[in-house]
């Protein structure tokens, strides 16, 4: 199972800039992958994500986390949609996997 929520809760994802944070409107939920699932692997994938200014992501960038973990969060970013802004911004993201 995977869960989501803001960064100071026990599992979740965070979105933040350098800047102020911009807001996600459309958040997909990662599959969690079943090799990870039968490993009991839990673990946390931070990345970076540059948004552009019509709130799709550009590029994401891998800035930690188990490589069977990486896929599906990655898989799901490229889905997220943040808020409409005037210019491109970085955004971080970290996805945390549990399987319970």
């Amino acid at each position: 199972m995977l869960m989501c929520g803001p960064l100071p809760a026990m599992a979740q994802d965070s979105s933040q800039t350098s800047e102020a944070a911009r807001k996600v409107v459309t958040r997909v939920t990662p599959q969690y992958p079943s090799l990870a699932r039968s490993m009991n692997l839990r673990g946390t994938v931070k990345m970076v994500v540059q948004v552009e200014p019509d709130g799709l992501p550009k590029s994401i960038q891998v800035r930690g986390g188990n490589p069977v973990l990486v896929q599906a969060a990655e898989k799901a970013l490229h889905e997220w949609k943040w808020e409409p802004a005037t210019h491109a911004t970085s955004e971080a993201v970290d996805l945390r996997f549990d399987p319970r």
